[in-house]
């Protein structure tokens, strides 16, 4: 090991208010009890120049190596995405017309006809499921608005219609 220096420095605080320690003869030393004892702490060099930019070495956070870059939608990919919605409708339509054909084929209004009583506080449709509840409520409604010659669903208590029964 070199020694390079072996007298020990004055911090900036103890400079400023240094005293003279020279003795009678210039240059000789004479030892003055510190103030405080200097504590040399060094930084560790920067491997960069003092003008040099940061390196950064990433945030730590993985990242995909697949590309990221945007795929345009091509012309075909518009037709083929439009053929599929056009089947979709299509078939939707084909459904909700063979089921409504479907359900109101099943139950038809009575043929049978009776004379019957409005209750108090009973309206049209009430009386048309009293009287057919198999039947479909409206278009039994429409058969007594018929029979009767009515121009409004409004009923008064104790009126007599006539209805169709089953």
């Amino acid at each position: 090991m070199t020694i390079l220096h072996t007298r020990e420095a004055w911090n900036e605080f103890e400079c400023e208010s240094r005293p003279d320690v020279r003795g009678p003869a210039r240059g000789t030393v004479v030892d003055v009890p510190r103030l405080r004892p200097t504590v040399t702490t060094r930084r560790p060099r920067s491997p960069r120049p003092a003008g040099a930019p940061m390196r950064y070495r990433g945030t730590g956070v993985l990242v995909s190596r697949a590309s990221h870059r945007r795929r345009p939608i091509t012309p075909a990919t518009t037709v083929v995405l439009a053929l599929i919605a056009g089947a979709i409708t299509l078939w939707l339509g084909l459904v909700a017309q063979l089921g409504g054909v479907a359900a109101s084929g099943q139950t038809e209004i009575p043929g049978r006809l009776a004379v019957v009583q409005v209750h108090a506080g009973e309206s049209l449709q009430q009386v048309a499921h009293r009287v057919a509840p198999d039947a479909p409520v409206g278009d039994v409604v429409e058969r007594i608005r018929e029979l009767n010659e009515l121009e409004s669903v409004a009923l008064d208590a104790g009126q007599t219609l006539i209805a169709p029964v089953s």
